[in-house]
């Protein structure tokens, strides 16, 4: 499973990625943020992912990488939310049979402060 959503914020393109993967035995989701530009620009920005219910949540930040650095470089080093599977259907709720996350997230520069020049993109999954 693998799913690819494209955010216009700052002027700028981002892509979201979320994917089912197995790590070692244990089956995982994971979501990062790309920056579609070079890895010097990517730098300027920060992100952070948020998947949560029942009153828990796992929050993710980060500097997205670029795009120009495979999907596969990037989830084979950890760097975004990763979610045990368990976790993912206690965040589903109801019989823990069926995955319905939703993952929230913000984008911002990083010279500017966090909470006033803020993108907060509509992401879901």
């Amino acid at each position: 499973f693998f799913f690819c959503q494209v955010f216009h914020c700052f002027g700028q393109y981002f892509c979201l990625h979320f994917e089912a993967f197995q790590l070692g035995m244990a089956p995982v989701y994971m979501a990062f943020l790309r920056f579609m530009g070079d890895e010097t620009e990517a730098r300027n920005y920060s992100y952070s992912l948020e998947v949560g219910g029942h009153g828990r949540k796992l929050t993710w930040e980060g500097t997205p990488q670029s795009v120009r650095d495979s999907h596969r470089k990037v989830r084979d080093s950890h760097d975004g939310l990763i979610i045990q599977r368990n976790m993912a259907l206690f965040f589903s709720g109801g019989d823990r049979k069926e995955l319905k996350l939703r993952v929230t997230g913000r984008i911002w520069k990083e010279q500017q402060n966090p909470e006033t020049g803020v993108c907060i993109p509509n992401l879901c999954s």
